[in-house]
């Protein structure tokens, strides 16, 4: 074997490498940002009226509204629907804790059901068991770029009177039914963390909708609730996506879907030689984006140290439902509420995924993960 040979297939593989990207776009880049900082406006100008345009388009929606965070995303869209104290929404427990964040902050209380043990989603068979009196909003989540099923959460939202909230942060792109989030339900919350499909150089996120009523309420309340300067309608907050990171954007939602196209072949990939590993399934009424690649194995910790003794990334998302995080104990759900997401809490492993990943690297990865598992039968 040659030396470079040699040294290729030796090279640690990190979980994910923002570098190549940033590479590839260096100039459409640097030439966004520039012209940011030769206009010299740095907050709700036209850099952000832009692309809140072109990124309502993409999804197919009326409306978006850029906020600083994919947290303050969901926060907002729920506090636009009049949402706060006394209330209950209804979302999942497997899922990243700012989704269950949001709703503290908007000052109602999380009521949780479990995950369908296939998408790894709400499972809407469950939910309307869960509401009472106080439901105001059920918040699935698209968890790893697959959708939730929102037909069945449609009907019983409406025959409720319940607002529908798209917790989207991961799932830029993701279809369901032919149709992309952003547009399944009243509002939907995403982020632009720099990990994400969409990523942006910092903290960013929006809030997508067809109700004009929603998006103007959603402009004041990022804004201090200003309707003119030092004139406040509403009790408002500030969290407004700033026109560098609007620039940032606009220049990689043109290359999304081209990403989004080579997490899947990566995907593809990995289902192909973990062929008898517990591989993530795809509904047929989705259209995954892969945000994460994630298989389910026995003795996480030990696979998870053996990959990384190979010179192999991984990570774990999510280690602990939220319901079993000490900061929620106050709600009193107990372990073994929620079998499902207590299961995959205890198995999941994400696998090294990002677009530009070398699909030498994609093999390598698999028959590390195949040679590891047959050890450990």
């Amino acid at each position: 074997m040659a030396d470079s040979t040699r040294a290729a297939a030796t090279a640690p593989i990190a979980f994910n490498d923002l570098r190549p990207q940033y590479a590839a776009l260096r100039a459409e880049l640097d030439e966004a940002v520039g012209r940011v900082l030769q206009r010299g406006w740095f907050i709700l100008g036209p850099e952000l009226e832009a692309f809140e345009a072109e990124f309502a388009a993409y999804c197919g929606a009326r409306h978006a509204v850029g906020v600083g965070s994919g947290t303050d995303a969901l926060h907002l869209a729920l506090r636009a629907c009049g949402v706060g104290p006394g209330d209950e929404v209804v979302t999942v427990a497997f899922t990243a804790v700012p989704t269950v964040n949001a709703i503290s902050l908007a000052g109602a209380r999380p009521v949780f059901v479990d995950v369908d043990p296939t998408t790894r989603t709400m499972d809407p068979a469950r939910v309307e068991a869960a509401l009472t009196p106080r439901t105001r909003a059920l918040l699935p989540v698209h968890l790893y770029g697959h959708a939730a099923d929102m037909a069945p959460l449609r009907e019983l939202a409406e025959r409720r009177g319940l607002w529908l909230i798209e917790d989207a942060a991961q799932a830029h792109g993701t279809r369901y039914r032919g149709q992309r989030t952003g547009t399944l339900g009243h509002l939907a919350a995403f982020s632009f963390y720099p990990t994400k499909n969409l990523g942006a150089y910092g903290d960013a996120g929006a809030v997508v909708t067809d109700d004009e009523v929603l998006a103007r309420r959603l402009r004041l309340l990022r804004n201090y609730g200003q309707t003119d300067r030092y004139h406040h309608q509403l009790e408002g907050v500030n969290s407004r996506l700033d026109e560098l990171q609007a620039a940032i954007l606009r220049v990689k939602l043109r290359h999304l879907d081209a990403w989004n196209t080579a997490r899947r072949e990566r995907a593809a990939r990995y289902t192909a030689a973990l062929a008898g590993l517990a591989t993530p399934r795809e509904a047929p009424w989705t259209y995954h984006t892969y945000h994460l690649y994630v298989v389910e194995v026995p003795a996480r910790a030990r696979v998870q140290q053996a990959l990384a003794a190979a010179g192999i990334g991984t990570l774990v998302h999510y280690p602990v439902p939220v319901h079993l995080q000490p900061a929620y104990a106050h709600l009193g759900v107990p372990r073994g509420a929620l079998p499902v997401s207590e299961r995959l809490a205890d198995t999941v492993l994400s696998l090294p995924l990002y677009p530009e990943l070398p699909l030498a690297e994609v093999d390598r990865v698999a028959a590390a993960l195949c040679e590891i598992m047959a050890r450990l039968d």
